[in-house]
């Protein structure tokens, strides 16, 4: 089945008939809030009679103030409710976290900052330290070792390769020194 589109003169006409609608809504909603606040108004706060006499107006002023003291307890029993409902809820979410153990903990940034600046950081600028992490350090030395009953030494070499052999020269240098080794094991 094939849809017909809407003329605009439809489309336009049914947009008018919406709005005039909703206009009429918007009009009556108005009118309603101005009647709900005239009663509120009338039931809330009647008519102000002022007497003649000062005793009448003493009176008045006696009521007034009773009224105020009333309503002032009614919110300070109202704000200590939800105070008290506050404090539970928020005793009430701990102790869900609690009891699922699970505590998120947030993402740490890394920063760039030398032990030097950290600790000038806790300490203060007033105290100079510094630390020298590498006097911390293993020293690692040249170990040769023999072998009885061996042809050949053992060299550790902590910089290898040497000079010489580098690069594409790096085999028949290992092989070189090989030779050199063997050579003068055979001598000892």
């Amino acid at each position: 089945m094939s849809e017909k589109k809407m003329t605009s003169s439809r489309r336009h006409h049914l947009k008018s008939l919406v709005l005039s609608i909703a206009f009429n809504l918007l009009d009556a909603e108005v009118k309603q809030l101005v009647v709900d606040k005239e009663a509120y108004m009338n039931e809330h706060c009647p008519a102000l009679d002022l007497p003649g006499s000062t005793q009448e107006l003493q009176e008045l002023c006696k009521k007034l103030h009773q009224q105020i003291d009333k309503v002032d307890e009614e919110r300070y029993d109202l704000e200590a409710k939800v105070a008290k409902s506050n404090k539970e809820i928020e005793d009430l979410k701990i102790k869900v976290v609690d009891l699922q153990g699970k505590f998120k903990k947030p993402a740490l940034k890394k920063v760039r900052m030398s032990a030097d600046a950290m600790l000038q950081a806790l300490l203060g600028s007033k105290h100079k330290v510094s630390m020298d992490l590498r006097a911390n350090l293993k020293q690692v030395k040249k170990e040769v070792k023999e072998e009885v009953g061996c042809r050949f030494r053992k060299v550790f070499v902590s910089a290898w390769p040497c000079y010489p052999f580098h690069g594409n020269n790096l085999q028949s240098g290992l092989y070189l020194v090989w030779t050199l080794l063997s050579a003068r094991c055979a001598h000892v």
